[in-house]
């Protein structure tokens, strides 16, 4: 068994372990709901704008994204970090850690603030449409609240006090959804431009922002925390220790929760202005891009399983490091791959045959569904990078995963200058693919310095492809057999909820057939320990 070595650590109290681990499940259902969410909206809000209106918004989207999950995973875990590290200590200790970490970020957040908001023209000239700067002024005022979201929710979960984060997180989020989909229908209904509609959507992300802010400054009234911002003493040396703590851990460890959000900032500045410079006239390349973004809903769907599992992972890998319990770690990571493995695969291949019924079932149409079922494929790298990711946080290299994220992303921004002139979009969607797949290799190859995973991968690769096409071939013969009931939008729908059921039902009876995974790795995928039962019983 290949495991990192390392020096005897302490053991954790084990009511203190008991804790930390139920604080992370709090969290970790809470990250379910918010991502959930954030896919999910994004169906009605270009069925209420179009798909020129969802390219609008989903140019400027990724500003926001990279401040939502900078304020809500990254700088609040060093945060929580360095704050529990201060609790042995004196009061003062840890209230000069907040205040240094807190003096970081509005630094941060100023500045991030003041590049957007100040250099929205020039940036939406690089993206080849002046006419999206008023959106992009908007959304760097989320850049102002980074500093108060990550302070207090890192404080919160320093004392293993989850529901503040949690609470804030979903309450952000429910606010932000209904606040966006009303500005849209309001101001769709009033006659406003899409460019107007798209400013009033971003404003609602805002709203639901401050929703958030309210809720946390609750909490932070009573527990009495806001005293810990205004004690006397902190030293220069305090607090430039604690800047670089915070701004280099920090940004590292949001790189991957930020991954499909880079990629996607990486098509808002290089494929639409691609699709001009290439011939396509600015109507029509506006019109494919928002085609194009429709995929980013459906991979968030596709991920959400796969991002939670590797927020559950963390602390679980973690905790098994500081007791140095090698098996443990080994047996924790090697199912996570193998389930992430079935799961990924299973959600990629399903969603690429269904892509069609499900594309013209959610945007009423059947535009690009052959360049979503290329970038459906995403799902698949998405999930292994996500689950690595966690693993190699957990085991303490917080910055192989970023190094590798960059070098990824540097391959997609190459890519698209070498494939969207010739292919479009599909040259966008293929790009995509590369970047992920160079990404999930090194991660793996990381990885199995540390724990033996290609071993296990290559044991059970075969049969996952022997179940993918088992389920190919049943769902290919059904969406034939439906498709005999005529054309339409219903029809459509039917044959892709009924597709996903059969499809699923198929690939899982398949996997349990294979014993690729064991009776406890199947009972965590959905309907799994039904089939496990039902196998043992049929014995």
């Amino acid at each position: 068994m290949k495991i990192l070595r390392r020096k005897a650590r302490a053991r954790l109290p084990k009511e203190q372990s008991s804790q930390y681990m139920h604080g992370a499940l709090i969290l970790t259902m809470a990250a379910f709901i918010v991502k959930l969410l954030s896919a999910v909206y994004r169906v009605p809000f270009q069925n209420i704008v179009g798909d020129v209106g969802f390219y609008i918004y989903q140019q400027v989207y990724p500003i926001y994204g990279i401040a939502a999950v900078l304020a809500s995973s990254g700088f609040p875990v060093i945060i929580s970090k360095l704050a529990a590290e201060s609790e042995g200590g004196k009061r003062n200790h840890l209230a000069h850690g907040l205040q240094a970490a807190f003096l970081t970020l509005l630094l941060v957040g100023v500045a991030l603030f003041s590049f957007f908001f100040f250099g929205a023209n020039y940036i939406s000239i690089w993206m080849g449409d002046a006419a999206l700067a008023p959106l992009i002024k908007v959304s760097a005022f989320m850049f102002l609240f980074l500093p108060f979201l990550s302070i207090w929710r890192g404080y919160f979960q320093s004392i293993g006090n989850m529901k503040p984060t949690a609470i804030s997180q979903v309450v952000e989020q429910l606010a932000r959804v209904t606040a966006i989909l009303l500005f849209a229908s309001i101001l769709m209904s009033k006659g406003y431009s899409l460019y107007e509609v798209g400013s009033g959507a971003v404003a609602g992300s805002v709203l639901g922002t401050v929703f958030g802010l309210l809720i946390l400054t609750f909490f932070v009234w009573k527990h009495k925390a806001i005293r810990l911002l205004f004690a006397k003493g902190l030293s220069f040396r305090k607090f430039y220790k604690t800047a670089q703590i915070v701004l280099i851990h920090g940004t590292a460890i949001c790189l991957s929760g930020m991954i499909l959000i880079l990629f996607q900032m990486i098509d808002s500045f290089s494929l639409y202005s691609l699709l001009v410079q290439s011939g396509v006239s600015e109507e029509e390349a506006k019109v494919l891009k928002g085609v194009f973004d429709r995929g980013q809903p459906l991979l968030q769907l596709g991920t959400v399983a796969a991002s939670s599992f590797s927020l559950a992972l963390v602390p679980l890998i973690a905790s098994a490091w500081l007791r140095d319990d090698e098996e443990l770690i080994y047996n924790k990571a090697t199912s996570a791959i193998k389930i992430t493995m079935v799961i990924g695969l299973g959600a990629a291949i399903g969603l690429v045959n269904i892509m069609r019924p499900t594309n013209t079932m959610l945007f009423a149409n059947g535009d690009g569904s052959s360049v979503l079922g290329v970038l459906a494929i995403a799902i698949f790298f998405t999930s292994i990078i996500l689950v690595c990711s966690g693993i190699l946080q957990g085991l303490g290299h917080v910055f192989a995963p970023g190094k590798y994220i960059l070098a990824g992303l540097a391959v997609k921004a190459v890519s698209n200058f070498i494939f969207v002139p010739f292919f479009g979009t599909m040259g966008a969607a293929v790009a995509t693919i590369i970047g992920l797949a160079v990404v999930s290799i090194l991660m793996v190859k990381k990885l199995n310095k540390k724990v033996a995973v290609l071993a296990v991968l290559k044991k059970m690769v075969n049969r996952l492809i022997v179940a993918g096409l088992a389920m190919t071939a049943v769902v290919q013969i059904w969406m034939l057999l439906v498709s005999l009931m005529g054309d339409g939008r219903l029809v459509y729908a039917f044959m892709a909820l009924s597709s996903v059921m059969l499809g699923a039902a198929v690939y899982l009876v398949m996997i349990v057939k294979s014993h690729i995974l064991t009776a406890e790795e199947i009972s965590l995928i959905p309907f799994g320990e039904r089939l496990v039962t039902k196998e043992r019983e049929r014995k």
